[in-house]
């Protein structure tokens, strides 16, 4: 994808609207107010045509809020560089840029994952041979199912946003499933 891939931006590849982070907070007088903002950091994979930009996280449930221990976790595991797609027991705010005609390796996470199409038009396939096109606005609920997501688009990118959850050991039929990255090559095991 020559043209589209740069590396402005904070690491931004595709061609598709910066975006920017809001984390709010509350000042002395218990008042909501913004603690911290920033413009989305970008990873990019597979030479330049997937790139992922991880909004926020959390590392336990319920969440503790106070005295910032949130955000400071937060901060702990981005700069571990040992988050895989799941972190485990909490949570991972994940947005996509898929280039265009990119298909990413067939794949089961160990959580829950609410994705959302927010640009573009974007193929959900399911291990079955199911295939269910999406497009903007349209949610999937991935329940450690094995899929791979695939941009329709030959010319355009395409932006998906994910909440993907711990969750407890998936049984189907007396058999255990657990992570499978496939031919996710380069993107960390989740270690749940």
């Amino acid at each position: 994808m020559g043209s589209s891939y740069r590396t402005e931006d904070n690491g931004k590849i595709s061609n598709l609207p910066q975006l920017h982070r809001y984390i709010t907070g509350h000042n002395a007088d218990g008042k909501a107010v913004v603690h911290s903002q920033n413009d989305f950091e970008w990873k990019s994979y597979a030479e330049g045509e997937l790139a992922f930009s991880v909004a926020y996280t959390t590392s336990e449930f319920p969440v503790n809020l106070n005295k910032d221990a949130d955000v400071a976790e937060h901060t702990r595991v981005l700069e571990s560089g040992n988050l895989g797609l799941v972190n485990p027991r909490g949570t991972v705010f994940r947005c996509v840029d898929f280039a265009p005609g990119y298909a990413c390796g067939m794949h089961r996470t160990q959580s829950l994952d609410y994705g959302i199409v927010l640009e573009g038009e974007v193929d959900m396939v399911l291990d079955s041979g199911e295939v269910h096109p999406m497009k903007r606005g349209d949610v999937a609920i991935q329940r450690a199912t094995q899929h791979q997501w695939v941009n329709k688009s030959k010319t355009e990118w395409a932006r998906m946003m994910f909440v993907l959850q711990d969750c407890q050991p998936l049984v189907v039929g007396g058999q255990e499933y657990k992570e499978d990255l496939g031919t996710n090559s380069g993107l960390p095991a989740s270690g749940n």
